[in-house]
């Protein structure tokens, strides 16, 4: 198993943690790389979120063996056998504690600013990191949670060594882990991109999170924002910038069919939306999510593949044939007009039409990200779509969920299926279709990356 990136394997991980059905939960996440993770879980958990931030004591005469680990709030944990072998004093301990604190208080200044400590005292605490190696800091993590009153700790991670998960079964109440290979290495050979997570992104999650449970956003770098790569709301998105969408026309068939294109500078490709029955390039979630992808700095096109009176007739709602091929006329007049790299991005019958499209012989198609869609109204194509493909559907939405991973059972390309915890067919719940553009964004990005376009993705 591998994970896309930190934003794919946090909505996994929620997926698992909810399944606890945890009372009172708070959420904290290890800086820097496990603040991604933490932020899919609380949103999931509907959960506050704020980091956990531990320093371990150091031997100065050997940095990387622990003789203890502090915490905020004064806490100080001690490994007495290692404080007598090492034969260490107060003075000595003292200036590695010194040393450590005014680092561990800087950090949290820059995290929080004057915004308090989330209060644990007798919550559910759900510890959060992108993966363990060790466990020390874990360790160290679920120690301080306990001093500072949790009453259950919850250690949840995408990826640990089996000997790790399972000394640190003594450390916490439960531990969530979704993989456990034998043969581990590293942490970071587990996910495609571990890009390192920088201070600007932890301060940017952790306002949008908190201004998502109402409360205030206050940023401790300057020229950061309180919003996020994703509230869970669909009407507070961001412009991407002026002049940047334009509205154009397509004339296929005989018939002019229009669209909104937006091309951020130096966007890496274009992904092409298909809608499902019923919408138009109107739709609000799949403006929602491509406001979000051209944030990411990708390219977008929404437009209505069906003329008004071609409409009325419900029978050309339907006729997936019809929809791929307008599909394929919009994406051959795209290229003519731009020439950049296409994906596909369809919703519900959408996605059966963006997945005939992406199986047509000539098609140069890098990804295709289908969001409760319908696949199997294009199952004779599946076997021969070659375009990355990321199915994602609703965990409550079972008939499609079905649907859907019967589809991935016939195809032979590249491809994943994600579910979203909870979410129904149109992913109305709180941060559902948020988690969608995560995804989305993850999975395109990667498929138009260099190096996936030099390994003929």
């Amino acid at each position: 198993m591998r994970f896309a990136d930190r934003t794919t394997a946090g909505i996994q991980l929620a997926g698992e943690v909810a399944r606890l059905r945890l009372d009172d939960p708070v959420v904290l996440g290890l800086p820097r790389g496990g603040i991604p993770v933490a932020y899919q879980v609380a949103r999931v958990l509907g959960a506050p979120l704020d980091v956990i931030a531990v320093r371990k004591l150091g031997v100065p005469s050997r940095p990387e063996l622990g003789f203890g680990a502090i915490g905020e709030g004064g806490v100080r944990i001690l490994n007495d056998d290692v404080v007598r072998a090492a034969r260490l004093g107060p003075r000595e301990r003292g200036a590695v504690e010194l040393t450590e604190r005014t680092a561990l208080e800087g950090r949290l200044r820059a995290y929080r600013a004057e915004r308090p400590a989330t209060a644990l005292t007798g919550r559910t605490v759900v510890i959060v990191d992108d993966g363990i190696a060790t466990g020390s800091t874990a360790s160290a993590a679920c120690q301080v949670a306990r001093a500072r009153g949790a009453a259950q700790v919850v250690l949840a991670i995408p990826v640990a060594p089996p000997g790790a998960v399972a000394e640190l079964s003594g450390e916490a109440d439960e531990v969530v882990c979704l993989y456990s290979p034998d043969y581990f290495g590293s942490v970071g050979q587990w996910y495609t991109d571990f890009s390192q997570t920088s201070d600007a992104e932890v301060i940017e999650l952790l306002n949008d999170r908190l201004a998502a449970s109402g409360g205030p956003t206050k940023s401790g770098m300057e020229g950061t924002e309180g919003t996020g790569a994703g509230s869970g709301r669909t009407d507070d998105v961001p412009p991407v910038g002026p002049g940047l969408e334009r509205e154009v026309e397509m004339t296929v068939d005989g018939r002019v069919l229009p669209g909104n294109l937006t091309l951020p500078d130096g966007a890496p490709g274009v992904v092409v939306f298909a809608h499902g029955s019923g919408s138009s390039r109107h739709s609000p979630r799949n403006r929602s999510v491509a406001a979000r992808l051209n944030r990411a700095g990708l390219g977008t096109l929404l437009f209505d593949l069906l003329t008004p009176e071609e409409e009325r007739d419900r029978a050309n709602v339907f006729d997936i044939p019809l929809l791929a091929r307008r599909l394929t006329l919009v994406t051959a007049w795209l290229e003519a007009e731009h020439a950049p790299p296409v994906c596909y991005f369809g919703a519900s019958t959408g996605a059966a039409a963006a997945l005939l499209s992406a199986a047509e012989p000539h098609a140069d198609i890098k990804a295709v990200v289908c969001r409760g869609g319908r696949p199997d109204l294009a199952a004779e194509a599946l076997a021969d779509v070659r375009a990355p493909t990321l199915l994602i559907v609703g965990g409550a939405d079972t008939q499609v969920l079905d649907l859907n991973r019967r589809a991935a059972e016939r195809m032979h390309c590249e491809h994943r299926l994600d579910v979203v915890p909870g979410a129904t067919h149109l992913f109305e719940e709180p941060g559902a279709l948020e988690a969608v553009a995560d995804l989305a964004r993850a999975w395109l990005t990667e498929h138009l990356s260099p190096s996936a376009q030099r390994a003929g993705h």
